[in-house]
Formats: C-alpha cells, sequence, structure tokens
C-alpha cells in the first residue's frame, strides 16, 4: 500500500534506482539484473514504472526477473508485458485501498477505536483512561482554557519526563493534536471529519471513556486560531482536510542538536528551522529551541543546505556517495523541486549532526554539519562538507 500514494517516500526504491544509474551498490561487483518476488511490489505507480525502467536500462545486457520469469526490458514486448502488469497493480491497489477505507469507516460508524498507535491517554485497549496520561491531557486543557500556554505545558511536561506513545519527547504542535481531537470528548472522526449519528444528527460517540466533557473541548478548540495544523477551530469543527502545510526548509526534520551536555553525552534534539529578518545572507536558521532540548545551538540555513548539496555533489567527484548526472543536472539546474529534494535527502542520509560554533566567527565553517549516512555498513567514514 505504501507505494500507490504520491505524496509517499520511498528511499529504498530511490537508493536502487541510483544503484542501477550507477552500475554497482557501492563495494559489491556490476548490478546485472534486478529479481522481484511481483511486479506490484517494485512498482504501483506510472511514474516509478518509468523511473525504474530507465534506470534498469541505463546500461545493456540487464534482466529483470519477476513471478513469471525472464523478461528484457529491451525489447517491445518486455516493455508491454511491464505496461500489463503496471495496470493490474494500480487496480490491485485501489481496490485494497478501498477495503481499508471501508473497513475503518465501518469501525468508526460503530463507535469503536481506530487500529494505530495507541493514543496518548489511553491504555492499550484503546478504551480505558491511561491514570496518569489522561490526568495530564485534562490538566492540559483546563491550563489552555484558563488562558495558558502551550509552551508552558510542553515545559512542564518534559520536565515530568513524559513521553509520546511512540517515545516522542513532547512539543507544541503534538500536545495541541491531543487536546482538540475529538476523542478527548468521547467523539468519533473519521478520514478528517466528525461523524453524525443519522437518527440523532448528534455527534456519535465512540465506545471510549473521554476525558473531558464535550462543552470543555468546544472551549478548548475555541482558544486556537481559525486554519491552524490540526483543526479547523470552532465548535464541532472537522479536521483540516483541504491542503497541506509540508515543511519550508530543505534540511527541517533532518537535523539533530550535537551540543555537548554535562553527562558527555550529545543533546540529539531535532532542530528546526525559523525565519531571521535581520540577515539578507541567512535569511533563515535551524536552531535548537530551549525547553525540548539545549537551546545553545544554532546555524545558518542557506549555510546547512549548501552543506548538504556538496555532500551530495562533491565538486571533485570523489565522494563515494553521489547523485546520478541526471538528478545532479535537475538539482543544480533548478528544475527540481523542494519535496523531491527533500526525498532525495531522506534517501540518503538518516540525519546530520549540528555542531556548535565557535563565538565571533564571521566565515562559514561547513564542518559544523556532520552527516550521518544510511547503508553506513557499506560505506567508508566521509569528513564533514568541506
Amino acid at each position: 500500500m505504501r507505494a500507490t500514494k504520491d505524496d509517499r517516500e520511498r528511499p529504498a526504491f530511490d537508493h536502487l534506482l541510483a544503484d542501477l544509474h550507477r552500475g554497482h551498490a557501492f563495494t559489491a561487483g556490476p548490478l546485472m539484473g534486478v529479481v522481484a518476488v511481483a511486479d506490484d511490489r517494485l512498482y504501483r505507480r506510472p511514474d516509478d514504472f518509468i523511473r525504474f525502467m530507465a534506470a534498469l536500462t541505463a546500461q545493456p545486457g540487464r534482466v529483470y526477473v519477476g513471478r513469471d520469469g525472464l523478461r528484457d526490458p529491451y525489447t517491445k514486448a518486455g516493455l508491454l508485458e511491464g505496461a500489463a502488469s503496471l495496470q493490474g497493480a494500480v487496480a490491485e491497489g485501489k481496490m485494497r485501498s478501498r477495503r481499508v477505507q471501508d473497513w475503518h469507516w465501518s469501525r468508526a460508524m460503530d463507535g469503536l477505536p481506530h487500529s494505530g498507535p495507541r493514543p496518548f491517554g489511553w491504555l492499550e485497549d484503546r478504551q480505558t483512561l491511561h491514570p496518569v496520561e489522561s490526568e495530564l491531557v485534562r490538566k492540559a486543557i483546563e491550563h489552555r482554557i484558563a488562558g495558558g500556554s502551550m509552551g508552558e505545558v510542553v515545559r512542564e511536561w518534559a520536565a515530568l519526563g513524559v513521553t509520546g506513545t511512540r517515545g516522542g519527547r513532547p512539543n507544541p504542535q503534538a500536545l495541541t493534536q491531543i487536546i482538540t481531537s475529538p476523542r478527548v470528548c468521547g467523539f468519533r472522526a473519521n478520514r478528517g471529519e466528525l461523524l453524525i449519528d443519522p437518527e440523532t444528527e448528534q455527534p456519535l460517540v465512540g465506545a471510549w471513556q473521554a476525558i473531558v466533557t464535550p462543552d470543555q473541548w468546544r472551549a478548548v478548540c475555541a482558544t486556537f486560531s481559525a486554519g491552524s495544523l490540526y483543526m479547523h477551530r470552532g465548535p464541532l469543527s472537522p479536521r483540516l482536510t483541504d491542503g497541506t502545510v509540508g515543511p519550508k526548509y530543505l534540511a527541517s526534520g533532518f537535523l539533530r542538536c550535537g551540543a555537548p551536555l554535562s553527562e558527555g553525552s550529545e543533546c540529539g534534539q531535532l532542530m528546526g528551522g525559523s525565519k531571521n529578518a535581520r540577515s539578507r545572507r541567512s535569511p533563515y536558521s535551524y536552531i535548537c529551541i530551549a525547553g525540548r532540548g539545549c537551546g545553545r545551538c544554532a546555524i545558518s540555513g542557506p549555510l546547512v543546505d549548501d552543506a548538504i548539496e556538496r555532500l551530495l555533489m562533491p565538486g571533485d567527484e570523489s565522494g563515494l556517495v553521489r547523485l546520478p548526472k541526471p538528478m545532479r543536472m535537475r538539482w543544480q539546474s533548478g528544475e527540481m523541486g523542494l519535496e523531491e529534494k527533500r526525498r532525495v535527502v531522506a534517501s540518503v542520509f538518516v540525519h546530520l549532526s549540528i555542531r556548535p560554533g565557535r563565538k565571533g566567527c564571521q566565515t562559514w565553517d561547513y564542518t559544523r554539519v556532520v552527516p550521518v549516512w544510511k547503508w553506513a555498513d557499506r560505506i567508508k567514514p566521509m569528513d564533514p562538507a568541506a
């Protein structure tokens, strides 16, 4: 299912294409073909099929082995066979997606909890309140209604060592999503819309225990500005369904603070992008936010973006991890958009660690950007961007 949506990243697939264009997988021998257990596990979109065939046939003599046996990708018959399998994969993907949507809608109408990760505030059965987390959510809602800020609650949760159900640290956006979810008052939503009982014309109530009353939920929703990231604010408002709010900067989500802590370890907190109207050379920066991290590390945004380009496209062609030539040309010419560039970065780096700067240093220090490569066991250690 992952390969059917246009906005889903497929770093392993992108890495395969890069290896095919390069002709080898790092220190391994030349690539003579591709073996797939099924076509629909490799591609389910026309764009992916076109990119794969271009990469596979970038060098002569390669073969493709699928469930039905050997296929010659250089002949018209081989291309037609691949196109036919693509049509079947697209149809199968749509059918599976529809089944999943119908299943979730049916559970929602029955008032049953979703099947995803455990929601914060409830136990593993997704119905019984968690004795500690639910009380934290209740206090956060009451605090917000009384005029408090999300930052205050986040700092309090961080001091208590509270983490999300996936282990993440609390932040204002995640906290906003938690306290404005219709689930907190027992209401049921599905695919961004509040479900209404057709008989009573009232919001559908789920089978789980509520943390606050519907009036309290409406009141806390009303404290946020209209059209914010997670909700159209106001009484019984559905979640945002039109448009998406994506990252504004190339390295957003990939940077970790490398400032040393007192016990000898590194901060490791995710660094966020922020506008900087006082500098023309660095109109935006990446910073470690105090309260979530140490708050002692910041770096010029254009410096980081330039360092990433140096790591991906070394001028002397000596880097062990390099982009295929067509991809480099599209990046450098400006034809490649921000989203595609971020997919490339995600396919190559686990993250990039940012070392603290030197006080009073007026020049850009590229050695502050330290890459952590994917597939690190197959590549030699590499210096920071020179």
